[in-house]
């Protein structure tokens, strides 16, 4: 059976949020194309869809590649989680408790989240991490969000790749059980507080530099060398020793 244009999209969201395709990472049409086993022109509606929802971006002369967030896109796509998922849960927590079958999902979400942790698995970890966000909006009943948080989430992961996040996978993992937690017992006042302190703490794990001067690194460049700025003294020639006894040239030389 044909891949679709869909599929295609989903496996290179897919591999972002594994922390298996870097910011700015290159996506040739021909090569995709025979990878999947099908035309550049199902490959470019993919591209075409990811461009879309801002995962990929097209230069008309160099082609495809994953989006490098700057340091602006980076502050807006958490700002953008916080207000949808902490909405989410205040939500729910207006229509009661979270139903056993949802929190049965989500636990069993935790769980493959805890054994890619003890199988050093980087790739799944990091999908699964960034996952439960999605599959929790799933629980909550909202199907749109859900896929709009999929995107905001590949987004910050690569955010994350970019910005070298510091932020400790355990203790991701233990946030999000103590999420599952409140909304189990129904607090989710808790469940809206817990949610905003984790995607702060992922946020602030992030190395991100204070604006600095665009012009710092050419300025240091350019700046004049040490001992040139003056214009150098021509040095005097040594007297020959035609011209002067032996004991005058070799003072001249020393």
């Amino acid at each position: 059976m044909a891949i679709s244009a869909s599929e295609i999209s989903a496996r290179i969201v897919e591999a972002v949020m594994a922390q298996k395709l870097a910011p700015g990472s290159r996506l040739g049409e021909q090569q995709l194309a025979m990878l999947f086993d099908c035309s550049r022109t199902i490959v470019r509606e993919a591209l075409t869809r990811l461009a879309a929802r801002g995962i990929v971006t097209v230069s008309a002369r160099r082609g495809w590649f994953v989006i490098e967030p700057s340091q602006d896109e980076a502050r807006e796509a958490f700002e953008a989680r916080r207000v949808i998922e902490l909405g989410l849960i205040r939500s729910a927590g207006s229509t009661g408790k979270i139903d056993k079958a949802a929190l049965r999902q989500l636990k069993a979400h935790l769980q493959r989240e805890k054994t890619a942790l003890k199988e050093n698995d980087v790739g799944n970890r990091s999908f699964l991490l960034g996952d439960f966000h999605v599959c929790l909006a799933e629980c909550l009943g909202n199907t749109l969000l859900a896929d709009t948080l999929r995107d905001f989430t590949a987004r910050t992961t690569l955010i994350a790749m970019l910005y070298q996040s510091s932020h400790d996978a355990v203790q991701s993992c233990e946030d999000h059980v103590q999420i599952v937690a409140a909304l189990e017992r129904g607090d989710h006042a808790a469940a809206e507080a817990l949610m905003a302190a984790h995607i702060g703490t992922v946020q602030s794990a992030l190395r991100v530099q204070a604006p600095t001067d665009p012009l710092a690194q050419l300025r240091d460049a350019l700046a004049p060398l040490q001992n040139t700025s003056a214009k150098p003294k021509r040095r005097k020639a040594a007297p020959s020793p035609d011209d002067t006894d032996s004991t005058t040239y070799l003072g001249a030389l020393l």
